[in-house]
């Protein structure tokens, strides 16, 4: 009986599972909700941010386990686009750890993608193993990736004034401080980079600031530039009362590193 029921899972997620054209495997969030039984995508969508929270707390990328999937569907005899997501094997395993276990597919699901991602959760043990200056610097890379992604649905969406649109983020998250403002809080010289000064607590806020918006611009098919700039600062304030819902510290009042990300590199080089 075991056996069969252990096959029986593998046969419902695997049948569902994709490949890329790299050889990567994914499942689509709008496939996943309709095995897991749930009837209406605005109730699954809450699983999902769920998740992703989950994903981001626990220091892993969300870009890599949730890539949006804006697709066009056909209603009669016209299409409309909507979003999906490109959903990682641990993004995944994340969904059905926050859903809802009265469904019999998603006890399957804890089950079968909990024994999946354990090459993942390997991945989480040794991310935090690392030392403070060894995440920063893996932080600093996904933000700088997150960013540049950032940017190109931004100027998709309307942006023209790019400094204008990341301050506004910051605005939200930093409680109505810009870039410049940081920068002088932090007692950085002129133009030295605010992120390459940041710990890994406020890299991971900004972080889940620049994933969050880039997200809601294309969940929302963004064109104008004040809509995009009250989008960027809305994520932003909405993750400061993410952080004190949960007790944390705001990110203007989490401590500067001694050293920059650029001065950290620097010295690794010398050393090699």
């Amino acid at each position: 009986m075991k056996n069969e029921l252990m096959k029986y899972q593998e046969k419902v997620f695997e049948e569902i599972k994709h490949t890329d054209e790299k050889g990567n495997e994914f499942w689509l969030a709008r496939e996943l909700q309709l095995i897991l039984g749930y009837k209406e995508w605005r109730l699954f969508s809450t699983i999902i941010e769920k998740a992703q929270i989950a994903c981001y707390q626990s220091g892993n990328a969300i870009n890599s386990n949730f890539g949006v999937y804006p697709k066009i569907v056909k209603t009669g005899v016209s299409a409309k686009q909507i979003i999906d997501y490109k959903l990682s094997r641990y993004a995944c395993y994340l969904i059905v750890q926050n859903a809802n276990p009265k469904f019999k597919t998603v006890a399957l699901g804890q089950t079968y993608f909990a024994i999946q991602t354990r090459k993942m959760e390997l991945t989480d043990e040794e991310y935090n193993n690392l030392s403070e200056d060894e995440k920063r610097i893996y932080k600093r890379n996904l933000t700088k990736k997150s960013n540049f992604s950032l940017n190109q649905t931004a100027k998709n969406a309307g942006v023209k004034n790019f400094d204008r649109f990341h301050n506004y983020g910051y605005k939200g998250l930093y409680n109505g401080e810009t870039a410049d403002d940081i920068a002088k809080r932090k007692g950085l010289r002129y133009r030295e980079d605010i992120l390459d000064n940041m710990g890994s607590e406020e890299l991971a806020d900004n972080l889940f600031r620049i994933v969050q918006t880039e997200a809601k611009l294309k969940r929302d098919n963004i064109t104008n530039e004040n809509a995009a700039n009250n989008i960027h600062y809305n994520i932003g304030k909405d993750i400061r009362v993410f952080i004190a819902k949960q007790g944390g510290t705001m990110p203007e009042d989490l401590p500067t590193p001694t050293k920059s990300i650029k001065n950290i590199e620097k010295e690794k080089k010398k050393l090699n």
